[in-house]
């Protein structure tokens, strides 16, 4: 079985809100119902793991039931950072499973099914599969000068990883340099992967996000 550890434990304080970002209405439904819809669409099979801050869980079963929202995950109390938020949901899949676990943004809530096929199976022929894009403004490097850009992507979610090697990457201490699931893992894995991401693909954070994100859903549902 294939499982994906959705990580949400915002709080929306760039936004601005008084709510979590992964409950503001994007399209009239919350941006995390999106999200999890999104993977649900790619597979009936696939096991969702929703990581969210114990403290936001009731608000959570609130909208579920307020918006009949009925897709079937499983929910897990967050951790004081991102890497023990993930092992969170590491703990919920079976020490003897195998098969491929992504790791996704909550708030990135309108990348594609194509994306995210893409994306596991690129991590059934090597250990990782990491969706990137190309780097589009100058790169300037304080103190150096311009650097080029075309020795750079930006990262996305989801980052996919065979589960033998996540496993094993998230029983090390956590260091302050871990900052996405890749570099949590790369020192464990042989073999990485990318596949083109989507600039689509946004995550979330600010108000001006929103606006891009209702702008590509419009742009959706037009198609």
């Amino acid at each position: 079985m294939d499982h994906v550890i959705i990580v949400a434990g915002g709080k929306g304080m760039r936004m601005g809100a008084d709510i979590p970002k992964q409950f503001l209405l994007l399209g009239g439904m919350p941006i995390l119902m999106r999200t999890i819809q999104r993977f649900r669409d790619y597979s009936p099979a696939l096991d969702i793991i929703i990581v969210l801050p114990h403290d936001q869980q009731n608000y959570w079963r609130e909208l579920c039931e307020r918006y009949s929202f009925e897709v079937k995950v499983r929910i897990v109390d967050g951790g004081d950072t991102r890497f023990q938020s993930v092992k969170n949901g590491l703990e919920l899949i079976g020490t003897t499973e195998m098969g491929v676990v992504a790791v996704h943004d909550g708030v990135r809530p309108l990348l594609s099914i194509d994306l995210i096929d893409r994306c596991f199976a690129g991590a059934r022929v090597s250990e990782m599969c990491i969706p990137v894009i190309p780097v589009t403004d100058t790169l300037r490097h304080v103190g150096l000068g311009t650097v080029p850009r075309s020795d750079y992507r930006l990262v996305q979610t989801p980052q996919c990883f065979r589960l033998d090697v996540f496993r094993k990457a998230y029983e090390q201490p956590y260091r302050e340099n871990f900052t996405d699931d890749a570099s949590v893992c790369e020192s464990f894995v042989d073999d990485v992967s990318f596949v083109d991401g989507e600039p689509t693909n946004i995550k979330i954070t600010r108000p001006v996000d929103m606006a891009f994100a209702e702008a590509i859903l419009a742009e959706e549902r037009e198609k």
